[in-house]
């Protein structure tokens, strides 16, 4: 058994804790895989894993490893010096991507914050202003939360950084509408999360790459959740063949440790000079450590094949699922990022899972969202998809 009690774990979170989040009074204690134990040592099945963070699951061993190592050998640095952690993972991430040049801080809103200063700063242009998504997600800060096209969480924090405008997903005539001679981005995510698992199609995000190069834009990319192997591919926007200007990194870069990323076009990168950005804690050793350690594992030989081998399945699976269930519309989504569309209120499933203890999400109150773990294999997808089919069916 733990050596916390959960009765006196809820306590303390009722007393000294911001209520800001609806929070279950479960109370996890350690993690292994796709699994996680609370205080009364119970298992459960984790089909979310942390919004997607815990991408490589829970305690994987290159990961811990690296971190053990780290800690014992420098945990932070001002950046005011250089720490060779850093430039190695840049180096990593410059491989992997296009060839840009990385800025470091801790999380996706950071991430989101820095892409839309660079672009302000880059273009030059007066009053400039970047289109987004409707349905779409960047963030809780104030220029990412401007930049999220879901006003239920902009409400009450009005007024809302000036600059953005929303138009619909995969209407390519709506943006091209809404560009304007002060337009200075255009940023997408590949595939919305929080939105709704909604994918943005090859032929729109290669319009956008047409249409941002002709009006002289960037075209930049939120890979915050579709990043890091997520879809089966290293980065999302791979599967559309488009390469952006700019994309942002977080959630599963770090394998459970925060941070968040830029990456950037070498001469967009040029422009952040000393003094126009920073991050305490970007790009400490830690985090960097840790980041290596995902990318070994990502790039280790048949690693994203096999994601993509189990993926199918899963799809396969729940789409032959929906084919006989009424209540479920369309299965969507991409690599271990899934989507199920319910005809009507799916928000039972969350609680009807847990019971089971199995943990999912529900987003946009009809889509039960599932981002299992990369190293989930097809014995613990079968499980998981069981429960998580019969919930569905409940409803």
């Amino acid at each position: 058994m733990s050596e916390f009690c959960t009765a006196d774990v809820v306590a303390d979170f009722d007393r000294f804790v911001v209520g800001n989040y609806r929070r279950n009074p479960v109370v996890f204690v350690r993690g292994e895989g796709l699994t996680l134990w609370d205080a009364d040592d119970r298992a459960y099945l984790d089909l979310f894993s942390g919004w997607g963070v815990s991408g490589l699951g829970y305690g994987h061993p290159a990961v811990v490893e690296a971190i053990r190592r780290q800690a014992g050998t420098l945990i932070h640095v001002p950046n005011h010096y250089m720490n060779p952690w850093q430039g190695m993972l840049a180096a990593r991430l410059s491989k992997a991507a296009f060839g840009g040049q990385t800025f470091f801080c801790n999380s996706g809103a950071e991430a989101a914050e820095a892409a839309l200063k660079l672009a302000r700063i880059s273009t030059g242009k007066k009053n400039p202003r970047v289109i987004t998504l409707i349905d779409s997600f960047h963030g809780r800060t104030m220029g990412a939360l401007a930049a999220t096209g879901q006003s239920v969480y902009q409400a009450g924090f009005e007024p809302l950084v000036p600059g953005f405008d929303h138009v619909a997903l995969n209407d390519l005539a709506a943006v091209e509408r809404a560009m304007r001679p002060e337009t200075c981005a255009i940023f997408v995510e590949p595939i919305q999360g929080e939105g709704g698992v909604k994918p943005l199609s090859r032929e729109f995000l290669q319009g956008l790459r047409k249409l941002a190069d002709g009006k002289g834009t960037l075209l930049m990319f939120d890979e915050v959740q579709t990043g890091m192997g997520r879809t089966g591919r290293m980065f999302g926007y791979q599967h559309a063949g488009v390469t952006p200007d700019v994309m942002t990194l977080a959630k599963s870069l770090g394998g459970g440790v925060a941070i968040g990323a830029i990456h950037a076009r070498a001469d967009l990168a040029a422009h952040l000079k000393p003094g126009t950005h920073a991050s305490t804690f970007g790009g400490n050793p830690l985090a960097c450590a840790a980041a290596l350690a995902v990318f070994d594992v990502l790039e280790s030989p048949g690693f994203l094949e096999g994601v993509r081998a189990r993926s199918d399945r899963a799809f396969a699976r729940l789409r032959a699922f929906a084919a006989k269930t009424p209540v479920v519309n369309e299965v969507r989504g991409a690599g271990m990022m899934i989507g199920i569309e319910c005809a009507r209120d799916a928000t039972p499933v969350f609680a009807r899972c847990l019971e089971q203890r199995v943990l999912v999400n529900v987003t946009h109150k009809t889509i039960v969202r599932l981002l299992p773990a990369l190293i989930a294999t097809d014995a613990q997808l079968d499980e998981g998809l069981a429960v998580v089919e019969k919930a569905i069916s409940e409803l």
